[in-house]
Parts: C-alpha cells; structure tokens; sequence
C-alpha cells in the first residue's frame, strides 16, 4: 500500500480515570477522514469495552490496547501496529503521550499528529491540534517543522450539530427549556445542575444529554420517571437532534460539546470541571459567547439561579450570544484539519522522505 494514501491510525483510550473525551474527539476527526476515503483504524483501550460497538458503529476499524497511553508497552505495540498497517499518519489523545512517545512514533515516517489543549510538553511532531478555543499560540513550544492548527476555525463539531444550525434560525417560543450538557468527563455535576435548574422556576423542562457510561446514569434515569415530565435523559442522536432547536441555553462544561452547541447558535452558562476547559470557557465568555460562572466547586445555587434569570429576563443578550457563537463557530473545523493532514501528506518533501525509509526500523522505548 502506498504509504501517502494509507490508513490513519488513532491512538486514544477511554476510560473513566482518564477521560472519554479523547476517544470522542478523534471520532469527530475520523468521521471527516472518511468523507475522504481514509481508512480509519482505532488502537484504544476502553472501559467500558461496550465502548467498541460506538467505534464500530462509525466504520472504524477497532484493536484494543492492553496498556493504557504512555507507557513503554504501550508504544511498542503502538509502533507493531503503525508497521503492519503502514500507516499514512498516527493521531495521539489524551493524557501519558510524552516527547519521547511522539518522537518514536515519528521514527516510523508516518506524520504524527497530537491532540492536546494544555501546552504543557514541547511536541517533536508534525501537527499538533487544539480543538479548543485555550490556549492560543504562545504557550505551544513545537519541533522542527511542526505545524500548530488552533482556535475557532479548527473547532471539532459533529454532523448533527451542522445540520440543526440552520434549522435553529430564530429563537424557540416559550415555555423556556434548558439542555444540561456537562460533557463527556462529567461525574456528579449533570445530576447536581439538573436539580438546580428545576428549583430556580424558570425552566419548564430539562434535557439531559449524557452518554449511557455516565457514572449517575441510573440516577437521572430515576429522576426523570420521578420528575412528571420536567426531566428527560437524551442518549442517541436521534433525540439530540429534535431538542438543539427547541431548547433556549445550555448549561455546559467548556468542553468540546461547548463549541458544538455554539455552531447551533445556543446560549451556554459554562461550569468548568477541569482546567483546561476552565480557560476554553473564559475565552468563550470573552468572545461573547457564553457566559463563564466558574469552576464547579464555586458555583452555587445561588450563583446559578442568578446567571439563568439574568440570561431568561434579556432577550437581548441571548440574541447577542446566539449571533457571536454562529460567527465564530461554523463547524467546518474537522475538514480544516483533514485538508491540514492532506497537504502535509503529499508534500514533495514527505513523499521523497517516505521513499528514502527503510522497510523496517528499529524499536526505540522511551525512557
């Protein structure tokens, strides 16, 4: 197989000690890989391994890791499978990859190309992806020849959400309704900010958009049977779609549903449950798009009750949220970073490289 048109392989675990966002994220991109004829092949390991029938589902190709990202195992099994799939590029998520780690991968002549939205290593790779709108270019240090892809333009969105943001031109009638949508790593706050919403007597009813491994599942399912139709718990798609265009804001983490819901044009109260959805949610707050409370333990009832009157009494500001986020999320950033990769991969620099590569290498372990 020719080596610039070859598969892509992703990289990515998840599990509840490190995240699922991660895995989702590179989905977002694996879809738009597709739409170009990429094969796709994911090296995850998962928990729940239920997890393995949503990557299937997309037409992906699944192997599952039996060391979690990082670790010196971990990347020998990496490098075996870029090698037996001849890999046209690798894309790392989440939490363990080191300078080494992305080095070594580099070593094979595939393009390596890293997620992360903490700036907190230098990345000796070929592209390095912050789907997040924090930080910006500054804190980034990159090797040679690396190229950095961030802010709004590279945002990953979901077809579902392009595809309501023209149907959601206008704001819905009344009785208002709020969509709680904490994320992909939340634990307590869906349950808690739920409740909250109820209590403050302005919303008539929440949805709740939640994966089915969220650890208080069986809960909001309870609350919803116990709440006589004020609560209702969205898992499949098919349900997101018909709520984005009848909802009037959500309350999100500053994750990475955080943009998706801003290429809708919804008006978002952000509670940050991590630091780097902290600083996402600032900058959103900064560009107008939504309105950043704080980190999760410093809200109150109190803090909430106030932000959702002051946002429901001004139809004013929710217009002016609704126009910012649709100007600076359109929801093409999954094919930006494709055409990114694409480019890279068919310069005359990478193909005479890839040509000058031996059919076999080394391994080399990070230390």
């Amino acid at each position: 197989m020719d080596a610039i048109r070859g598969p892509i392989l992703f990289r990515c675990d998840g599990t509840q000690a490190r995240g699922w966002e991660p895995l989702y994220q590179c989905l977002a991109l694996a879809a738009a890989l597709q739409r170009r004829r990429r094969g796709t092949h994911f090296l995850s390991y998962l928990d729940p391994l239920s997890l393995a029938t949503v990557i299937n589902r997309g037409n992906n190709d699944w192997a599952a890791a039996e060391h979690q990202l990082g670790s010196e195992q971990d990347l020998r099994a990496t490098l075996a499978q870029v090698r037996k799939l001849n890999a046209a590029a690798v894309v790392v998520a989440g939490e363990g990859m080191s300078p080494d780690y992305l080095a070594a991968l580099k070593e094979t002549g595939a393009m390596v190309v890293a997620f992360d939205s903490t700036a907190s290593m230098q990345f000796p790779c070929d592209l390095v992806v912050n789907p997040l709108l924090a930080p910006g270019k500054k804190p980034y240090r990159v090797g040679p020849g690396c190229q950095r892809l961030l802010g709004s333009r590279f945002a990953l969105c979901r077809g579902i959400f392009r595809r309501q943001r023209t149907i959601r031109a206008t704001e819905p009638p009344a009785p208002f309704r709020a969509l709680v949508a904490m994320g992909d790593d939340d634990a307590n706050e869906a349950v808690t900010r739920t409740q909250q919403l109820l209590e403050t007597g302005k919303v008539s009813k929440v949805s709740v958009a939640v994966r089915t491994h969220h650890p208080r599942y069986d809960e909001l399912l309870d609350m919803a049977d116990n709440s006589k139709g004020a609560i209702e718990v969205l898992t499949e798609v098919k349900e997101l779609m018909t709520r984005l265009v009848r909802v009037h804001f959500a309350v999100t983490a500053g994750d990475m549903w955080s943009p998706e819901l801003s290429v809708v044009g919804i008006p978002q109260l952000i509670i940050s449950e991590t630091q780097r959805h902290g600083m996402n949610g600032k900058k959103m707050d900064d560009e107008g798009v939504a309105t950043f409370l704080g980190d999760a333990a410093d809200v109150s009832y109190e803090n909430l009750n106030e932000a959702v009157s002051a946002l429901l009494d001004d139809p004013m500001e929710r217009k002016g949220m609704t126009r910012c986020a649709r100007n600076t999320f359109d929801g093409r950033g999954p094919d930006r970073i494709v055409n990114g990769m694409e480019i890279m991969l068919h310069s005359p620099a990478r193909t005479r490289g890839i040509e000058a590569m031996p059919a076999t290498l080394p391994f080399r372990v990070a230390a």
